[in-house]
């Protein structure tokens, strides 16, 4: 069974600000065969300006919406998938 932690992102003035990159670094030294799909999740992410969740549907588009403003992104062909919690 794979640990369950929610990931948060703060979206303050269309910024993208990852409140837990920490998160991620743990889990690709654990299971490295996903670190470079999460390397590039977190380089796009910060990079993006969503200014809602159509936008990040249409950056990600197998990304689910789901309950209290979170989405689940689809790592490594979906052998993964992050939950983040979009402020």
């Amino acid at each position: 069974m794979f640990p369950f932690r929610e990931l948060s992102v703060n979206l303050q003035q269309n910024i993208v600000r990852v409140i837990a990159k920490k998160i991620l670094r743990d889990f690709w030294i654990k299971y490295p065969d996903c670190e470079q799909q999460l390397k590039s999740w977190y380089s796009e992410a910060i990079a993006a300006e969503w200014k809602s969740p159509n936008e990040i549907k249409r950056e990600f588009p197998s990304a689910s919406i789901i309950e209290n403003n979170r989405f689940v992104f689809n790592i490594k062909g979906n052998s993964y998938r992050l939950i983040v919690k979009i402020n």
